[in-house]
C-alpha cells in the first residue's frame, strides 16, 4: 500500500519536525550490503550496526530494514526485540533516506519525503543508481500507515537539525551545493525549508567536518541537545583543517539567535584523531566503477556529535582514540538525565558516517 501523497505543506497542516531529544515512538534502520562501500562484505559493519541497533533498543523500539538477500544473517545478528521488515535498499543510510517525520499539536504523525540523488547525483554522487534508496521513505510511511508530503528539494536528513521550537541548523557547503538544487537560490530553499519542517529561523553554518564526502553535513559537526543549547565539534589544533571551520561554525553560532530570541549556549567537543583508513582496511573494500573509491590514508571525517538521542538514552560512537574517554565523561555531564552507551563505531565511519547518519528517529504520537 502506497502512503497517501498530500499537496498542502506541513506548515500549511500545522506541522512541524521536533527535536530529536523529544520523545519517540520508534527508531528506523537499514542493513548495510554494499561490498564496494563496506569492507569484507559489510560483515564487520554488520556487526557495528547491530551493535547500535541492540544498544538502542534498550531505550525505544528498533525496526531494520533488510534486503530480501540478508533477512537470514541479520536474524541471526540482531535480538528477537528487534523488528526486522524486508526493505530493499542501495546502502543502509536511513537517516539520509528515510522520511523526516512531522507532527501536530494533537500528536498526529506524518513523514516529509524529499528527493534523494546520492549525494550529488552525476556530479560528485557517491553511488549510481540511486533509485531503490529514493523509495525507501515511502516504503517507512505504508509501513507505519502515515501520510506524505512529496517535497521539491533534494536533501539528506543529516543536512538539517531542528530545536522543535521553529530554529533549523544547516550548511551552506550541503543546502547550497550545485550538486543538489542547482536551479534555487538561497532563499528558494529557506522558503522549501519552512514550509516542509515548519521553522522561522534558519541557522547557516558554513562548511561541515572536514572531508566528509556528504558535502558538509550539520549533523556530523553541531547539533541541538536541548532548546537554545547545542553542540560543536571542536579541535584545539590551529594546523588541523577542522579548526578554521569549527571556528567560523562557532563566530556564527555565537552572533545567532533562535526563533524564540534567545542566544545559543554552545559546547565544544573536541574531535577525535584525526583518523586515517588504514591500508588493511582499504583492501577489504571491493572498488566497482561509479562508487567513490576508499584509498588507504584518506581522512575520515569522525566526530562524538554524530550521535543518537533515544528516549533516556546516547548512543554514542567510539573510534579506539584516546580521546573516547573524555568525550564519553563530557556526554555523560551533558546528559544526566540520560544513560550513555558508547558503541565501537570505527567500522560505520569506514563507510561514511556514523551512528546518527544510520539511525531516524519516529516521534511519539
Amino acid at each position: 500500500m502506497n502512503p497517501r501523497t498530500l499537496e498542502t505543506t506541513p506548515k500549511q497542516d500545522g506541522f512541524r519536525m521536533p527535536a530529536e531529544f523529544e520523545p519517540h515512538e520508534k527508531c528506523w534502520m537499514l542493513w548495510p550490503k554494499r561490498p564496494d562501500n563496506w569492507r569484507l562484505g559489510a560483515v564487520p559493519a554488520q556487526n557495528a550496526f547491530a551493535a547500535t541497533a541492540r544498544a538502542i533498543s534498550a531505550f525505544e523500539p528498533v525496526v531494520v530494514g533488510v534486503g530480501q538477500d540478508q533477512l537470514e544473517p541479520a536474524r541471526q545478528m540482531l535480538h528477537s526485540e528487534i523488528e526486522i521488515i524486508n526493505i530493499e535498499s542501495d546502502d543502509a543510510w536511513m537517516r539520509d533516506v528515510g522520511p523526516t517525520f512531522v507532527k501536530n499539536d494533537a500528536g498526529e504523525v506524518r513523514g516529509v519525503a524529499w528527493q534523494f540523488n546520492a549525494w550529488g547525483g552525476h556530479k560528485g554522487g557517491l553511488y549510481a543508481p540511486w533509485d531503490t534508496d529514493e523509495k525507501i521513505a515511502q516504503q517507512v510511511l505504508a509501513h507505519e500507515k502515515k501520510v506524505r508530503y512529496r517535497a521539491p528539494l533534494i536533501l539528506e536528513g543529516g543536512s538539517i537539525h531542528t530545536d522543535g521550537q521553529g530554529t533549523l541548523v544547516t550548511t551552506e557547503e550541503c543546502l547550497l551545493n550545485p550538486n543538489r538544487n542547482p536551479d534555487m537560490s538561497r532563499a528558494e530553499i529557506e522558503s522549501h525549508l519552512k514550509a516542509y519542517l515548519n521553522v522561522e529561523t534558519i541557522i547557516w553554518l558554513g562548511k561541515g567536518v572536514y572531508m566528509d564526502e556528504t558535502d558538509g553535513h550539520v549533523d556530523n559537526l553541531c547539533c541541538f541537545i536541548r532548546p537554545s543549547e547545542v553542540l560543536l565539534t571542536w579541535t584545539d589544533d590551529p594546523s588541523d583543517p577542522q579548526y578554521s571551520i569549527s571556528c567560523d561554525a562557532f563566530e556564527r553560532l555565537s552572533r545567532a539567535t533562535d526563533a524564540k530570541g534567545r542566544k545559543l549556549a554552545i559546547h565544544k567537543i573536541h574531535q577525535p584523531g584525526p583518523l586515517f583508513m588504514t591500508e588493511t582496511e582499504s583492501l577489504g573494500i571491493l572498488p566497482v566503477p561509479g562508487t567513490a573509491h576508499r584509498k588507504t590514508g584518506t581522512r575520515l571525517a569522525g566526530s562524538y556529535v554524530n550521535f543518537y538521542m533515544a528516549n533516556n538514552g546516547i548512543i554514542f560512537p567510539l573510534f579506539d582514540d584516546p580521546r573516547d574517554t573524555y568525550a564519553l565523561e563530557q556526554f555523560k555531564s551533558l546528559f544526566p538525565d540520560r544513560t550513555v552507551v558508547g558503541v565501537e563505531a570505527r567500522e560505520i565511519l569506514l563507510g561514511g558516517g556514523n551512528i546518527h547518519c544510520i539511525t531516524q528517529q519516529q516521534p511519539q504520537i
